[in-house]
């Protein structure tokens, strides 16, 4: 069987590595231009070719999204870019823009092009005209059902990557105009401000200043409000028909979300493909809980099913409690046998605390002493990144995430 590759969102060079640690074959980057994520961190070209470095030495690949809606302007400026990409050698570029492709095509001609999911890909005879151009993979829109998946895949010789989990956009495969219209800044140039997400009310126009609630909701309403994606479950299915990639979305989401769902997807396809079996209520259980501890929404499987009528996000009562992201593990002081971490938020002795260590494993965290760096005794950690060291009998994997418990 094959293994569907499973590629994790870096918006910075922490997430990268985060994500590769945590179980990522490959992660997906911005540059600071040219990325449909321009309020990421985002990397610079010195970053990528760091990132590169980390991702070799642990046989990963990176792939560089170059997928805005170019302008004209535009086009003098993405030349040098990409052929600088093509010099380091880059493991793909991600468009949508058919005039991008072709410079591609030009400027980097070895470098493998994936077409993103804003070229709204629906039907195998558009699959197969990308396939011609020269496209090697193809991100499916969002809004297709498991069998039109299918029926793509097996029309057309071409890889096919799906985004698996994350947020979803309420217009057609991320091609918006609201931002743009409401605030000048554009989707489709990477600078999407999210009024999606906003709260709206209705207000006849001879009543200004009176609001009604489209729905009966004491937070106001949710109508373009989408929940998030969610096709864990649909894993051995994907994977049966051939599915070469599985895409998680959030380069601008926490370093947590990045290690907590690289880390249950791995488990997942990993268990999946080792063993053929589907999974039980029991697995399925105990991963959908670990993936609510960063989800910023009630779930959804989408379109996968057909039209569903689970996508509006309206009902907030069904969001669980989230685990904070309390700090990192750096290294380990074996004279004082203690972690060293950066701090991420306020916690100290006697909060509910666990370590997320690369791999999978959650080991409870009994914090009863706290030290600043200088090793005097503190009772919280509260500066932003300050370094603290905690008592622990053993190192661990640098990049082990200290979170609390949700819940309790």
């Amino acid at each position: 069987m094959k293994l569907p590759e499973l590629v994790l969102p870096a918006g910075n060079l922490e997430k990268l590595k985060t994500a590769i640690l945590f179980g990522a074959d490959a992660v997906y980057l911005g540059g600071k231009e040219f990325s449909l994520r321009a309020y990421a961190d985002n990397f610079t070209l010195e970053e990528i070719t760091a990132g590169l470095t980390f991702a070799r030495q642990h046989n990963k690949k990176i792939y560089v999204t170059v997928n805005i809606l170019a302008h004209n302007r535009d086009l003098q400026h993405l030349p040098p870019y990409l052929e600088k990409l093509e010099e380091i050698q880059v493991d793909g570029l991600i468009i949508s823009d058919p005039g991008i492709i072709k410079l591609a095509r030009r400027y980097a001609p070895t470098i493998p092009l994936t077409l993103s999911t804003q070229a709204s890909v629906t039907n195998y005879e558009t699959a197969s005209l990308y396939r011609d151009l020269g496209v090697k993979r193809i991100v499916l829109a969002r809004e297709l059902s498991l069998e039109e998946i299918q029926e793509i895949k097996e029309r057309v010789d071409i890889e096919i990557e799906m985004f698996i989990h994350g947020a979803m956009c309420v217009s057609y495969s991320g091609r918006c105009l609201l931002s743009h219209y409401m605030t000048g800044r554009s989707a489709n140039y990477g600078a999407c401000a999210h009024p999606c997400r906003y709260r709206y009310a209705l207000m006849e126009e001879k009543r200004p200043g009176q609001y009604y609630p489209i729905e009966e909701d004491q937070h106001g309403s949710y109508i373009l409000n989408s929940r998030d994606l969610c096709l864990l479950e649909y894993v051995p299915r994907l994977t049966d028909i051939g599915i070469d990639a599985f895409k998680v979305e959030g380069r601008m989401k926490s370093l947590l979300y990045v290690g907590n769902v690289a880390s249950v997807y791995r488990q997942a396809i990993d268990r999946y493909t080792a063993h053929k079996e589907e999974f039980s209520v029991n697995e399925l259980n105990q991963w959908l809980e670990e993936l609510t501890k960063t989800a910023t929404r009630p779930f959804t499987n989408g379109f996968i099913e057909g039209e569903s009528p689970l996508l509006q996000d309206i009902n907030k009562e069904e969001k669980p409690q989230r685990a904070d992201f309390c700090g990192i593990v750096r290294g380990y002081h074996s004279d004082k046998n203690m972690l060293e971490v950066e701090q991420r938020a306020n916690f100290g002795p006697g909060d509910p605390l666990q370590l997320m260590v690369p791999g999978g494993n959650l080991l409870p965290l009994d914090l009863q002493e706290l030290y600043d760096e200088e090793f005097n005794p503190i009772d919280r950690a509260r500066h932003a990144r300050q370094t603290v060291y905690i008592p622990y009998p053993n190192p661990l994997s640098p990049y082990t995430i200290l979170i609390t418990v949700p819940g309790t």
